[in-house]
């Protein structure tokens, strides 16, 4: 996010901090208590604390911290197992989080640190994504700041990266990071403009961008320029995005000084910028299906389950849910939680037993870091609902 906050602090709820876990409460949108993890039974975690429903009828979010002590954790991928592995932007190490627990939650060790992460501003170890056949090669991939691009490798945990995809524009804001597999089985990474506006509507160049490539870093078949990675343009700086449950892609983009967005994703759209910011008449470029303030948003990650959008923000310091149709379409109003309890938020990922994880990200450099910074947190909406993940 290329804005410094210069907003006052106020309303900040962080007695939470020393707290592991907390309930709000959430009208009209919800999710039901997960299932077991289809790969062994859910953790040893801590036990989140309840509050009485008062609105007869409203739905609590219970959110239960099952990490902390990280540094500017940026992106979270499950393996197999139902551990998760996390990145630290700024320190280049790739973390692995649980399976296991204990008292204080689950287990954190090391796994490696990423030697060629030149961190710097935004810039580090940002994206990471498993393998959907992780079983059978071990594989990983990355998105990584270096001295020269921004780039995405392929590896095995412990082994060097090997690059597949460089030449990204890097610069210290706007350097994007998002990775993941789409339903296809392809590769989408997310970019920035690197705070060159002319780049995103560069069909050219790979700055603001979402970008759609093979497990070895080629343009995927199906692209719109069969010899080109991009997928869609115009974009400032998208970092999450994600896929519901008829296959629609989502992604949530920084504005620069009057909205934030999430828009959904289709093949050659261009998302306007830097002609547009938020809605427009302009048919030439693609609406996002919500919009906020950036004092309300700058959101970073994304999750996305059958039918509901979490996005947690930075500067907004709060988690938005958006449900939608099964149709795509956004259905009622967009509801926040967890609003300054914690500070800024980065990372959101649906995870296999149906909970979504949050991280915190206080110690990059624009927060107030307690003391358990930074956090992974995992969020229930409690009673089940038509957006049940």
């Amino acid at each position: 996010m290329a804005r410094t906050p210069s907003y006052p602090r106020t309303g900040r709820l962080r007695a939470a901090a020393a707290t592991s876990c907390a309930a709000l409460v959430l009208a009209g949108c919800s999710f039901g208590e997960p299932e077991p993890d289809p790969a062994g039974q859910p953790p040893n975690l801590p036990t989140p604390s309840a509050s009485a429903d008062p609105g007869g009828g409203e739905t609590q979010v219970v959110a239960t911290v099952l990490a902390k002590g990280l540094r500017v954790p940026w992106a979270i991928a499950f393996l197999p197992d139902g551990g998760a592995l996390v990145t630290e932007r700024d320190s280049g190490r790739i973390l692995q989080v649980g399976p296991e627990s204990g008292p204080e939650g689950l287990t954190v060790s090391v796994v490696q640190t990423v030697a060629d992460v030149a961190p710097g501003g935004e810039g580090g170890l940002h994206g990471i994504a498993v393998s959907p056949d992780y079983q059978r090669d071990r594989t990983i991939f990355v998105y990584y700041t270096t001295e020269r691009d921004n780039r995405i490798a392929r590896m095995e945990l412990g082994g060097r990266p090997a690059p597949i995809l460089t030449g990204i524009p890097k610069a210290n804001v706007h350097n994007g990071g998002g990775l993941g597999f789409g339903p296809d089985g392809h590769l989408y990474a997310s970019t920035g403009d690197a705070g060159d506006r002319a780049l995103s509507q560069d069909r050219d160049s790979l700055g603001g961008k979402i970008l759609r490539i093979t497990r070895d870093g080629k343009p995927a078949p199906g692209n719109p320029r069969a010899d080109s990675p991009v997928w869609s343009l115009g974009h400032r700086n998208v970092q999450g995005f994600g896929w519901d449950a008829g296959k629609r892609m989502f992604a949530v983009e920084f504005g620069q000084n009057t909205w934030d967005e999430i828009n959904q994703i289709t093949r050659n759209g261009n998302y306007g910028w830097p002609a547009v910011e938020g809605r427009s008449d302009d048919d030439r470029y693609a609406d996002p299906i919500v919009q906020w303030p950036t004092g309300e948003a700058s959101c970073s990650g994304l999750a996305v389950t059958e039918q509901l959008l979490a996005t947690a923000c930075l500067r907004g310091e709060r988690v938005w849910l958006v449900e939608t149709t099964e149709a795509g379409t956004v259905l009622g109003q967009p509801r926040e939680v967890l609003t300054g309890r914690y500070g800024r938020l980065r990372a959101a990922v649906a995870a296999p037993d149906g909970s979504i994880w949050v991280s915190t990200s206080n110690h990059d450099g624009r927060g107030e870091p307690a003391p358990e910074d930074d956090r992974i947190l995992r969020l229930v909406l409690a009673d089940g609902g038509a957006g049940r993940s």
